[in-house]
């Protein structure tokens, strides 16, 4: 299963986010450079995004269109996020989510203190004010094989 592809349109990624009401206000056209989507760039079922910091990296905008939820594809971007990020030098990967804890438990992350964030993640709009301070915080050590 691999119709992966770089680079989704900022317009496509912000309609597939805004669709699942997601956060598209911090979103441009640079962080699409990290950014991979399922289907076509222009029209993708699904969405992974990353945010770079050295040997740690945000994991954001994950999102599958209803239509192709359960099939994989989730499943499919994390571990192509997690691939890239540790290719780049990336070792640990967090995330905040207020709907799919329980999915980034069955992928190996874990709840993390929030005081626990490198500066660098707190940074982030995302950490910062973008998710709600209820959002769980997550973090994964990144091996060789990811």
């Amino acid at each position: 299963m691999s119709d992966i592809r770089p680079h989704p349109t900022l317009p496509a990624a912000k309609a597939l986010l805004a669709a699942a009401n997601l956060p598209v206000a911090d979103l441009t056209d640079g962080h699409c450079e990290h950014f991979f989507c399922w289907g076509s760039p222009a029209a993708p079922t699904g969405l992974v995004g990353l945010e770079l910091f050295g040997d740690v990296a945000l994991l954001r905008s994950l999102v599958v269109s209803s239509g192709a939820r359960s099939s994989g594809v989730g499943s499919a971007l994390v571990r192509h996020a997690e691939h890239y990020a540790y290719s780049r030098g990336v070792r640990t990967l967090f995330l905040l989510t207020t709907t799919a804890e329980g999915f980034f438990t069955r992928h190996g992350y874990s709840n993390a203190g929030r005081e626990s964030a490198p500066p660098a993640i707190r940074s982030t709009r995302e950490f910062a004010g973008i998710c709600p301070a209820s959002s769980a915080f997550m973090s994964k050590q990144l091996h060789r094989g990811h």
